[in-house]
């Protein structure tokens, strides 16, 4: 689920090595828009340690380069370089392990007795695949290379464990908090740049 498309998984093919080369790895790549098209970009340090704006603007400024000599997109496209955030997309095999006991939504590329989205605690991923305690108590079972679409569901509990594990920034309510330094000369809050021909 990193890439869907024929065309993402060209890009991740260019990428992926540059990101390696950072000690990152990319979650997910998506061509997104009509006109004038995004190129989103997740990732995140290897082993899905905390992660920060400067580590995305190196990806961004590595990425660039590779992608323009490749030219894997025709027409002029926004590059759009981002870690995944709290309520993060769940995209390669191991990261429902990471996040066992935590609420996720799932999709089904086939649908099991007709239905396809299942929501559910994260109890295990192992060699049978990722499995999901539903709501009625009953148990899904599916391999991520049967889903179309997960992501972690954002509850009170999540936020805990994100800011436990470094992966959620200063907040205001926080005892050491002492303010955010805004750079009003730049308006790039996601890291985007203007690319392509």
């Amino acid at each position: 689920m990193i890439a869907l498309t024929q065309q993402e998984k060209t890009i991740l093919s260019l990428i992926g090595p540059v990101a390696d080369g950072l000690g990152m790895e990319i979650v997910r790549v998506r061509l997104m828009g009509g006109k004038r098209p995004t190129l989103q970009v997740m990732a995140e340090k290897a082993g899905g340690a905390a992660t920060n704006v400067e580590d995305c603007a190196a990806l961004s400024h590595g990425i660039s380069p590779v992608l323009e000599a490749a030219d894997p997109i025709r027409d002029p496209y926004r590059l759009e370089v981002s870690t995944p955030g709290i309520d993060r997309p769940l995209t390669r095999e191991g990261d429902f392990g990471r996040w066992a006991g935590h609420l996720a939504k799932v999709e089904l590329a086939m649908p099991i007795d007709g239905r396809r989205r299942f929501q559910g605690v994260i109890q295990r991923e192992d060699e049978n695949g990722v499995a999901i305690e539903l709501d009625d108590e009953s148990e899904l079972v599916a391999r991520v290379d049967e889903m179309s679409k997960a992501s972690l569901v954002l509850t009170d509990e999540l936020i805990e464990a994100a800011k436990a594990t470094g992966g959620l920034p200063p907040q205001p309510d926080d005892e050491n908090f002492s303010g955010l330094e805004v750079d009003e000369t730049e308006d790039d809050n996601n890291n985007e740049e203007e690319s392509g021909a």
